[in-house]
């Protein structure tokens, strides 16, 4: 690493994590660990260590990630949940990749096709988000009969996904009873794997109980969606307003506070690259946009908006004391620091200072936007029990 700007990636905390949610969470029989996006920017190498806390089945976007997985793990299960082009299905057979299915013209496709071996795949149902899916009982009674009709076609799974959160959620029921609407002539049962769940509703409603399989995604890097519910005349009245309204609506009980410890893994680090004393009056960074109220100190911090990092994350952390970022160019940062700070001091951007949730929200956005905003160009080190791996994606 030449440029001392990285992101530190736990493994082990991953697997914590993944074990934590199997032990709180046990009735589930397939526990899918959501990893596009390059493991939502954590680095796609850390699939092994997801398996190893009780991860069983991967699910990715396309099937170049899911094709890059195979060069971690070669024997995992993996569902890609978007239809991918046939015109490539060699390759997704060849690398034993499960398709999704989202509506009928698309499985006339493959189903004419010679198959030189049975594929595994994944009806996706449409269920009121309106992306992918089959949306009519017609069509889907057509499919069923596709499927059993070609001994090539092997119906591993049927899915569906939540456009909401759940919480106090009448869209979430609506999404229930559409699901179950449209699967009433199948015997559920028989199907081997069936999931709907997300990170985000599986921690506020009592499992489903025609369901098996759970789709794990930001909850596996640290985050476990409880909303704490706190003392005082303001939230005591906003819970009666809550309760009133579920009444009102009939929507289903509401799980808002969770037992999960799940903590990040994603940490990113810089150093101080250049310190100068700058007088009262003089202006620092790019349009002269910040003028020194007193005398003081600037610390020159080499990342930037080219990384992802902004001025509007506020601060970053030297020696566990907050500093404020005054100027950022797309290379590099100022802070505004004290003589106390040092050539070559540790900073950290985000960690355990300055935690990933504050950054978000300074920010106006949520985790996932975050942690995808740090761009590539950002080295990666693992950390695993055994080893300390530099990776540059």
């Amino acid at each position: 690493m030449y440029r001392k700007t990285y992101v530190e990636i736990d493994e082990e905390q991953l697997k914590k994590n993944t074990e934590e949610i199997v032990h709180k969470y046990p009735d589930y029989k397939y526990y899918f660990g959501v990893v596009k996006n390059n493991a939502y920017h954590h680095g796609i190498r850390v699939v092994n260590s997801l398996i190893e806390g009780g991860v069983n089945y991967l699910a990715v976007s396309s099937l170049e990630e899911a094709i890059e997985i195979r060069r971690y793990n070669c024997t995992i299960p993996i569902l890609v949940l978007e239809p991918i082009d046939l015109d490539f299905l060699d390759d997704a057979m060849n690398n034993h990749i499960t398709l999704t299915i989202d509506n009928l013209k698309y499985l006339s496709f493959l189903n004419e096709l010679k198959l030189p071996y049975q594929v595994n795949i994944h009806l996706k149902i449409d269920s009121g988000m309106n992306r992918l899916g089959f949306k009519t009982h017609k069509d889907i009674k057509t499919a069923m009969r596709i499927i059993s009709e070609n001994k090539m076609l092997y119906l591993e799974g049927i899915y569906s996904h939540f456009a909401t959160s759940g919480i106090q959620d009448e869209y979430y029921d609506r999404q229930v009873d559409t699901f179950l609407e449209l699967m009433k002539d199948i015997h559920l049962e028989d199907i081997p794997i069936v999931h709907l769940d997300r990170s985000l509703t599986f921690v506020t409603h009592e499992k489903l109980s025609f369901v098996n399989g759970v789709r794990l995604g930001i909850a596996l890097y640290g985050f476990n969606g409880s909303r704490n519910i706190k003392n005082g005349l303001k939230n005591r009245l906003r819970e009666m307003k809550r309760k009133i309204y579920v009444k009102r609506h009939h929507i289903s009980p509401t799980i808002l506070e969770n037992n999960l410890h799940l903590q990040t893994a994603f940490k990113m680090y810089s150093t101080v690259m250049s310190l100068r004393s700058v007088k009262k009056g003089e202006f620092v960074g790019y349009n002269a946009s910040y003028k020194m109220k007193e005398d003081g100190y600037v610390a020159t911090i080499p990342v930037g908006y080219a990384d992802g990092v902004t001025k509007n994350f506020g601060y970053v952390a030297i020696r566990n004391k907050r500093y404020p970022i005054i100027s950022d160019s797309m290379d590099m940062i100022m802070v505004l620091v004290d003589k106390t700070i040092k050539y070559k001091d540790k900073v950290e951007i985000f960690g355990d200072t300055i935690s990933v949730r504050e950054v978000a929200n300074r920010l106006g956005v949520n985790a996932y936007h975050l942690f995808n905003q740090i761009s590539t160009r950002v080295v990666r080190i693992h950390k695993t029990k055994d080893e300390e791996l530099e990776i540059k994606y």
